[in-house]
């Protein structure tokens, strides 16, 4: 019997004597080829995952209803829309609040709230992928993005926002950072709240690891699995103990622990965080509800977190705050005489919670200590957690206020 070879001679121009395997290869190869060339032309298509649209009666009953603050506005940009909200006297002096890496920027209405009862004028916005900014594709969320987004968010405005205090909390204090970097003529004063950038790397645990840095498992299954992780439980539901919005049981955040074990600190804000009510206006709604509602309803958001996790400055060392600290030396030596150049008086506040699991009070003042010398940050130290800038806004406004005068 005459062997049989597959395929036949001549298929697909080849010529006979063709090893079978070197045509299956190559017939493989061209497949593979043409779809990358299909999927690279349908991603091209798609520049950037839309966020949220509710009608006006849907809108109302959500935890975060796109009115809930005053002054908001929808600006197109290449990557996508972005949400914010600017109120306040157009004369005050100005200050640009930027967010964490789960809650959006209704998370610090209060705190603007405060800001702008005071005299000042006040600007917020939901970063990337979170709230109703949409959701840039196939891009890193790195501080390249994010400190992009706040030009663009700077540009947008009928008011000139050339020079401003910049408040960052959490996620939004090491993008402060990096923006400071890179831009300090435009900042006035920089304030961290329970900031990321020092957080050190053994409060990454094994399961965060494997989700997010390891390379084993396929994108589908790590975006399925985060999803998991970061929606918080319902509040109605007792069946099981609640999760936290990062994902760690709340048996590690109870209020009697001053820090979380090892390897628990990636993305958990603690039980206090998670039930802490969002607004003194909207006693009602929890943090949790806001990360639950994203999970649930913004495409992009999944997807945004866990690109924020790999590649944003979230975890020690960061060059960011070498850099900082030579800008710092540098105000400090040329005093008062040039306050254009921005960073007045060589120095940062730091305001951290007391009881906050994952930016570890300790741990944090000994390392901007060592970041940027004991001339260039004070800081204050106050009750809570994580959530202290939602609970308790007015303290830390009192805080930050203070020192911007003395």
């Amino acid at each position: 019997m005459v062997p049989l070879t597959y395929p036949p001679p001549g298929i697909l121009g080849a010529r006979p004597g063709l090893s079978p395997t070197l045509l299956a290869a190559a017939t493989a190869a061209a497949v593979w080829l043409s779809i990358s060339f299909v999927t690279r032309r349908e991603t091209r298509k798609q520049l950037f995952t839309p966020s949220p649209r509710f009608s006006e009666k849907d809108a109302a009953s959500l935890p975060y209803p796109p009115d809930v603050l005053p002054g908001g506005r929808d600006i197109a940009t290449p990557y996508g829309s972005i949400r914010v909200y600017e109120w306040g006297p157009e004369n005050g002096g100005k200050v640009l609040l930027v967010h964490g890496i789960s809650t959006p920027t209704v998370a610090l209405g209060d705190l603007a709230h405060e800001f702008a009862s005071r005299g000042y004028r006040v600007m917020l916005f939901d970063l990337f992928g979170r709230g109703y900014s949409d959701a840039p594709d196939a891009l890193d969320y790195d501080a390249r993005l994010y400190v992009s987004q706040i030009l663009l968010v700077i540009a947008s405005c009928r008011v000139p926002w050339t020079d401003f205090s910049l408040v960052g909390y959490s996620l939004g204090g090491g993008l402060c950072v990096a923006f400071t970097r890179y831009f300090p003529h435009f900042v006035n004063s920089l304030v961290l709240v329970a900031s990321c950038g020092l957080i050190r790397p053994y409060h990454v645990g094994w399961q965060s690891r494997l989700l997010y840095n390891s390379g084993l498992l396929p994108e589908f299954l790590v975006k399925w699995l985060v999803s998991k992780r970061i929606r918080p439980k319902d509040e109605m539901s007792q069946l099981q103990p609640p999760q936290t919005a990062g994902g760690v049981n709340i048996a590690y955040a109870e209020a009697k622990k001053k820090q979380l074990p090892n390897g628990d600190g990636d993305s958990n804000g603690g039980d206090g965080f998670d039930s802490a009510a969002i607004s003194k206006f909207r006693p009602g709604v929890t943090v949790s509800s806001v990360v639950r509602w994203q999970v649930d309803n913004h495409p992009g958001f999944v997807s945004a977190f866990i690109s924020t996790i790999r590649n944003a400055p979230i975890y020690s060392p960061q060059d960011d705050w070498i850099v900082l600290d030579t800008i710092l030396q540098a105000r400090r030596r040329a005093g008062p005489s040039d306050p254009s150049s921005g960073l007045i008086g060589g120095k940062i506040l730091v305001v951290l919670g007391n009881d906050d699991p994952v930016v570890v009070k300790d741990e944090t003042i000994e390392d901007a200590k060592q970041a940027l010398g004991y001339e260039g940050v004070d800081f204050a130290v106050l009750p809570g957690g994580h959530e202290l800038p939602i609970t308790n806004s007015s303290g830390v406004a009192d805080a930050i206020e203070g020192f911007w005068r003395q």
